[in-house]
């Protein structure tokens, strides 16, 4: 073979094979694109749709009333303007703020302290942790179902207990205030802290038992080695599990409603079930629709806030 030829030679086939690369390159992105093509239909059927349905409500004075023949009209803000001045609005805005607080504290915490405890290597360690996930493998209906049973002031377990508590009961856990807001955080913490508690546990695989060891033998106590090493390497963990509960506080819809319904006068009553009554009860789908949008702009600001700090976060690293 002619040295021209060999040249030309050496030329072309690189382009061939940077050629056949990026025909290889697109055929793969064709198939991703195809496998996830049901999912993205999916989710705008079931997800995008309604939302952007809900949003449009909003902006209209739509009722749901049997009968009525009032036409859907255009009203612009006018439902967010009076929800800034409903009473009842105002209430169950604040009992979720709460609500979700203390799902924070009393769920990512009971997570967190459940976590570290079964992190550490005793005997039968697999069956405790096979246990503290059965909470978040019940269903919900079965979970509201049990704690009505047991929260029953007359033939329920807690009944038998209340003689010995320092403070009246007479009224019902369920049934009177503020006994009724502490059931449900309390059902919230047990029902959602496995979850918190798996992830943590995941987490604290990754901490480095070299630091462990040098902060022991160094003297360091418990509390000192959490401090300084442990709780370090877990704080993004910690911070996403933070935001993902008051989300999830936002979103708690049937574990409240099966056991007090809102009640008693309206001391339990979050969003989700105003959004509920007002809709399905009092029949005004806009008003409904409003609130729905209001609490999901809270949550995507709180979702976007966390996403702009870790982003941060990450740079300076």
């Amino acid at each position: 073979m002619t040295r021209p030829a060999k040249l030309l030679k050496a030329l072309v086939t690189p382009r061939n094979r940077g050629v056949t690369s990026v025909s290889s390159f697109s055929k793969k992105n064709r198939i991703a694109y195809l496998i996830i093509l049901p999912t993205v239909i999916l989710s705008s059927i079931f997800v995008v749709v309604p939302i952007v349905q809900t949003l449009w409500i909003s902006f209209t004075n739509q009722v749901l009333a049997g009968g009525q023949n009032r036409k859907t009209a255009f009203i612009g803000l006018k439902n967010y303007k009076g929800l800034a001045h409903d009473p009842h609005f105002l209430n169950s805005f604040r009992v979720t703020l709460i609500y979700a607080v203390l799902n924070i504290i009393c769920s990512v915490g009971a997570g967190l302290v459940t976590a570290l405890i079964v992190n550490k290597k005793f005997k039968g360690r697999g069956i405790v942790r096979g246990i503290l996930t059965m909470p978040w493998a019940f269903p919900d209906v079965a979970s509201a179902i049990i704690f009505v049973w047991i929260l029953n002031a007359a033939f329920g377990v807690i009944g038998y207990f209340n003689q010995w508590l320092p403070f009246n009961t007479q009224g019902g856990w369920l049934t009177s205030s503020p006994l009724a807001f502490i059931s449900v955080v309390g059902m919230s913490m047990w029902k959602t802290f496995p979850f918190y508690s798996i992830v943590f546990l995941s987490a604290l695989q990754g901490v480095p038992e070299d630091l462990v060891e040098a902060a022991t033998v160094d003297g360091a106590s418990w509390f000192q080695r959490f401090k300084t090493v442990v709780f370090p390497a877990i704080r993004p963990t910690f911070i996403l599990l933070c935001v993902l509960a008051f989300i999830f506080a936002f979103r708690q819809f049937s574990m409240i409603y099966l056991t007090t319904g809102g009640g008693p006068d309206e001391t339990t009553q979050t969003l989700t079930i105003s959004v509920f009554l007002t809709a399905f009860k009092f029949f005004d789908s806009a008003v409904a629709s409003a609130t729905g949008v209001f609490g999901l702009i809270v949550t995507a600001g709180v979702a976007l806030i966390f996403l702009y700090f870790q982003a941060k976060q990450d740079k300076e690293q």
